[in-house]
């Protein structure tokens, strides 16, 4: 069959017009009058209903009481390596259909093959976009997510453009984002700031512009960068988003305490290839806590 290019949407623009641009810069300035305090300190974590909407499973986490299939039940089963192959793809959807995990997270190819392999289960596949570099144009990423969403994808994590982040050029940081939530309707997009690469001014104003954009996710990190989530940035994240974002924690969560820790700190997703020890481990065998 001969490949047929989709026209652009003629909505599809890089340019923001001037109104949207001065609403945007003014509510990520608010927002990093807010939530820009004095280095050292700390934003504790929040786990009252306002916080985060999953309040009473955090709490648990915080007691250390969370496991199971509960524990299960907020992580997204992931293997992103380049090397992964159709029997590896095979047993991560068997692992996630027998723990009852969220999802299962893969690279883009992979979405027929595990949607094949998750039918007939509550488990829903993720495919990831411009990953993990963030660095693929805004119509590349939009496609990407569309063709992704086409093939199976019930969830999209993008990576945002964090290079013209940090160059503050938010209004194409904005529609980078507003345009893979358009493509990728009716599928939830998480926004993955790379939370190693960037100063907290730029996490701060990251999770802002993703709000402002549309997407449903905050998430910390690829995996492929120099460091993963930690419990601060998961805080923070929260602390900004608000209850009507989530916060995805990803990269370096390798136990039940990791995931424990992040979950208490405002994460209601967390993303990780270590998955059924974690939620196999024992309060016990953690040596009683995190």
């Amino acid at each position: 069959m001969a490949f047929q290019k989709p026209a652009p949407s003629s909505a599809f623009s890089a340019e923001i017009s001037p109104s949207l641009l001065n609403s945007l810069k003014e509510k990520i300035q608010a927002d990093l009058a807010t939530f820009s305090i004095a280095a050292g300190e700390k934003i504790p974590p929040a786990i009252d209903a306002g916080a985060n909407p999953r309040a009473e499973l955090a709490r648990a986490a915080q007691s250390g009481a969370l496991a199971g299939k509960a524990l299960a039940s907020f992580i997204d089963h992931t293997l992103l390596k380049a090397e992964a192959r159709a029997a590896d793809f095979e047993k991560l959807c068997a692992e996630a259909r027998e723990n009852e995990f969220a999802t299962v997270c893969v690279n883009g190819s992979a979405i027929p093959l595990v949607t094949r392999f998750l039918e007939g289960s509550d488990v829903k596949p993720i495919a990831v976009v411009g990953f993990p570099l963030g660095a693929s144009t805004m119509l590349a990423k939009a496609y990407e997510a569309h063709e992704a969403v086409r093939n199976g994808a019930r969830e999209i994590d993008m990576v945002l453009a964090i290079g013209r982040l940090k160059d503050q050029d938010y209004g194409f940081v904005f529609q980078d984002i507003r345009h893979v939530v358009e493509a990728a309707k009716p599928a939830p997009v998480k926004v993955i700031l790379e939370t190693a690469l960037l100063t907290r001014d730029e996490k701060i104003a990251a999770c802002a512009i993703a709000r402002e954009a549309g997407a449903a996710f905050v998430k910390t990190s690829t995996g492929f960068s120099s460091a993963g989530a930690t419990v601060e940035d998961v805080a923070l994240m929260r602390a900004v988003a608000g209850p009507a974002l989530g916060v995805k924690a990803s990269g370096g969560i390798r136990s039940r305490g990791d995931a424990l820790a992040m979950i208490a700190a405002g994460a209601n997703r967390i993303g990780a290839s270590a998955s059924v020890s974690i939620v196999n481990e024992t309060a016990a065998d953690a040596g009683g806590g995190y």
